[in-house]
């Protein structure tokens, strides 16, 4: 595990998630929901899609155009729901938004998405810092319709 409190590794994770984005491209396959998110205060616009089997998160991925804090926050978030089910997968975006917005959170449970514990130093960085999660988060809502 990096040292998440060092500000350059931090820098690292988010860079490298921008230029090498897991998960991105959509697919072409009616099982998949998906929703648009947009902010109007940045050029991020993105589809987040995903797949459900049953309770599990299948799959998750994205495409659009982000900028980098929206493309690396929601590469993560990818990374870090698929495979879950979905009550772990809610409890990750929760702990998620908690440390965006300076609320308790358990730091173990989101891995690299600790890159952006700082963002609420920049309040116009938090809407791209959780476009993806959101957007993930609504599909998840969705589902259990």
């Amino acid at each position: 595990m990096h040292s998440l409190d060092d500000p350059m590794i931090m820098r690292e994770i988010i860079m490298d998630h921008y230029q090498n984005p897991r998960n991105h491209g959509l697919v072409d396959d009616d099982s998949y929901q998906k929703v648009n998110m947009d902010s109007s205060t940045c050029i991020d616009d993105i589809d987040v899609q995903a797949k459900f089997n049953g309770d599990v998160v299948e799959d998750v991925r994205f495409d659009g155009e982000a900028c980098a804090i929206c493309t690396a926050s929601t590469s993560i978030m990818t990374e870090l729901v698929k495979g879950k089910t979905k009550e772990e997968a809610a409890h990750i975006v929760d702990n998620y938004m908690h440390m965006i917005y300076e609320k308790e959170y358990d730091p173990e449970l989101l891995e690299e998405a600790i890159a952006f514990k700082n963002t609420h130093k920049q309040a116009n960085r938090i809407k791209c810092a959780t476009l993806g999660w959101t957007g993930f988060l609504k599909l998840l809502e969705g589902s259990e319709e």
